[in-house]
């Protein structure tokens, strides 16, 4: 157990910025698989600059990495193109 009143305060913020970042990630995946199973081309036009959005969001925040973020994107940016 931490003695420090600082590395008390750590721990706390650490605890309560996780649980912000696995509901910020959770919910891109749930964007990225509705798009992905998607075969509307109108609703998928619709997502795809919402969860282009939330990728770089959680890039900007270091939860996912850059380069993850910018292959999610080019990959939904295909799917994107080949629908009729």
């Amino acid at each position: 157990m931490a003695n420090h009143k600082s590395s008390i305060k750590r721990i706390r913020s650490n605890d309560a910025k996780r649980l912000l970042n696995r509901y910020y990630a959770k919910t891109a995946r749930t964007f990225l698989k509705k798009l992905r199973t998607s075969t509307d081309k109108k609703e998928v036009v619709e997502l795809l600059p919402k969860v282009s959005s939330m990728l770089d969001k959680l890039a900007k925040r270091n939860i996912i990495h850059k380069n993850k973020a910018s292959n999610l994107k080019s990959k939904i940016a295909k799917r994107a193109a080949t629908l009729n």
